[in-house]
């Protein structure tokens, strides 16, 4: 096989922080989620909560990490690589005074219409009495989420663009810190005085997002950085992040019109589907964020390097070598949790109120998500690469058409599947999605390394099938047991075992970019590099 990008080392280096701090991000997640189903199962109070956070969580996606984040590197990048340093800080001070203020208003617009969006994003919420009301308290604590969370991108954009990776990937694991602590200590305190607990959950997200976004303020004033707030509409960096911002804010509005969808489809099935997708959900952002995640945020500054250098030979082989280890990770992550799902959803889950029958439902809609996690990773690190060439028009038109497909593909199941068609319709439609743009990109960089590509892939499938049988022979031979400690024996053995069947293989196969991993690994936490 043929060799990996120069950049494949400091990607893999990178990406490594970055897994390790996300890693702590969603095992706190997840433990944050097993609180969820142990108070209040799959229903009436987690159901309310899920609509309520969705609001200023799409919003989130649309404005802070996804096209301002996004576009907030590229321009902070060429300003630090081109533009010295007076003009890259006065760019990110304009920048934070002016998010700060646009997003200010729109949360309190947003807690005025509380109601008027939770009775459009669930409208069959009305058919169970107070579900609605609950739903609109719920939407009103938790809006100002969105502020904290996205000046936190911003200076996670920054931070990331000066090489600092660890400090911000981490910042995930104080939000679900203090959401997890604040959240359960108010939940057991608020009955008390007649409120529902599940209002205390909501102020602990706040508490979450103020923490998220603290812990990443001493960083950013040990990379130089200098408090003074400023607001210029004229300043031409500040106007080329709109622009870049103004397609991808159009591209994501498809994608949250998605989500969008897939809440009216799952609230409109029986009661509890909106909390088996999102728990199914969660899980599968876990291997999403430790690989996809930490790929895009370690590739990123990358690419805009090198476009902002205009060498598209090195923005090439940077972008196979990201395509390949992208497959390397999650192509088993996806197999195994296909596989390993009702043992897992009953492991982490199935404790207090969550019940067997929620534990087969959720790993249901897991095993449909899984389908399309390789895609979620994969869009992750190439659409950096379009906003490092300053063309958002294919990410777009990308978007659209996965809306597209999402709603064809649930108005063709949801008869037969109900709430599962939602999550298959997903991953479908993060696959054509992924599928688009990889085209695209290869016309606009002038095509990479098929070979490469295609001589990597081969070889994680046939270790992934060797993966697969083993797992599916030790199932077969080892019935899932009943206690806790006995499933968490048959997850871990299952996990470690067919992870190592997996990376021996694909060692010996001899992948470039898979042993680099390992190497860092090595160096990370052995000082046993080569």
């Amino acid at each position: 096989m043929g060799k990996a990008s120069r950049d494949t080392g400091a990607m893999a280096r990178s990406a490594g922080a970055v897994s390790v701090a996300v890693m702590c991000s969603r095992v706190l997640g997840l433990v944050r989620e097993q609180v969820f189903a142990a108070l209040f199962g799959a229903g009436f109070a987690y159901d309310a909560f899920v609509v309520a956070f969705r609001i200023p969580n799409l919003l989130r996606d649309l404005f802070g990490e996804g096209a301002l984040s996004a576009a907030f590197v590229t321009v902070f990048t060429e300003y630090d690589t081109n533009r010295g340093r007076e003009a890259t800080w006065r760019l990110a001070n304009n920048v934070l005074a002016v998010v700060a203020v646009v997003l200010a208003v729109i949360v309190l617009v947003g807690i005025f219409f509380a109601e008027d969006l939770v009775r459009f994003l669930a409208p069959d919420f009305d058919l169970v009495a107070g579900k609605v009301a609950l739903t609109t308290r719920l939407t009103a604590i938790m809006f100002p989420f969105l502020l904290f969370v996205s000046l936190s991108a911003v200076v996670m954009g920054i931070l990331n663009a000066k090489g600092r990776f660890f400090v911000p990937a981490l910042s995930s694991s104080f939000f679900n810190l203090g959401s997890l602590l604040g959240g359960v200590s108010l939940a057991l305190l608020l009955p008390r005085f007649g409120q529902p607990a599940i209002v205390g959950m909501a102020v602990g997200t706040l508490i979450g997002g103020g923490l998220q976004l603290a812990w990443q303020v001493p960083a950013l004033f040990r990379v130089g950085f200098a408090f003074s707030p400023r607001i210029d509409l004229a300043d031409p960096g500040l106007r080329r992040i709109l622009r870049l911002m103004g397609p991808a804010v159009v591209g994501l509005s498809a994608t949250q019109v998605n989500i969008f969808v897939n809440t009216y489809f799952a609230s409109s099935c029986e009661q509890g589907s909106v909390s088996w997708l999102n728990y199914a959900f969660r899980l599968v952002q876990f291997p999403i964020g430790v690989f996809g995640v930490a790929l895009a945020i370690a590739a990123t500054p990358i690419f805009a390097r090198h476009a902002a250098r205009g060498d598209l030979a090195a923005m090439r082989r940077s972008l196979a070598s990201s395509l390949v280890m992208v497959a390397c990770l999650t192509v088993p992550a996806a197999v195994g949790l296909a596989l390993l799902a009702q043992p897992i959803v009953a492991l982490i889950f199935e404790h207090g109120v969550f019940s067997p029958v929620d534990t087969a439902r959720t790993a249901a809609a897991l095993v449909c998500y899984s389908l399309g996690l390789v895609a979620y990773a994969g869009v992750k690190v190439v659409v950096p690469a379009f906003y490092a060439l300053n063309d958002t028009r294919y990410p777009v038109l990308a978007s659209f058409f996965a809306v597209a497909a999402n709603i064809g593909i649930i108005l063709l199941s949801i008869g037969a599947l109900q709430y599962r068609a939602v999550a298959l319709a997903t991953s479908a439609a993060m696959t054509a999605s992924f599928l688009l743009l990889a085209v695209v990109l290869y016309r606009k960089v002038g095509g990479y390394d098929l070979a490469h590509l295609a001589a990597g892939l081969w070889r994680v499938l046939l270790a992934v099938a060797a993966m697969a049988g083993w797992l599916a022979l030790l199932q077969e031979r080892w019935p899932l047991p009943a206690s806790v400690g006995g499933r968490l024996l048959f997850v871990g053995a299952g996990v470690s075992s067919g992870a190592l069947v997996y990376g021996l293989i694909l060692n010996w196969l001899g992948v470039a970019e898979f042993r680099l991993v390992v190497d860092r690994i090595r160096e990370r936490f052995w000082g046993l590099g080569r």
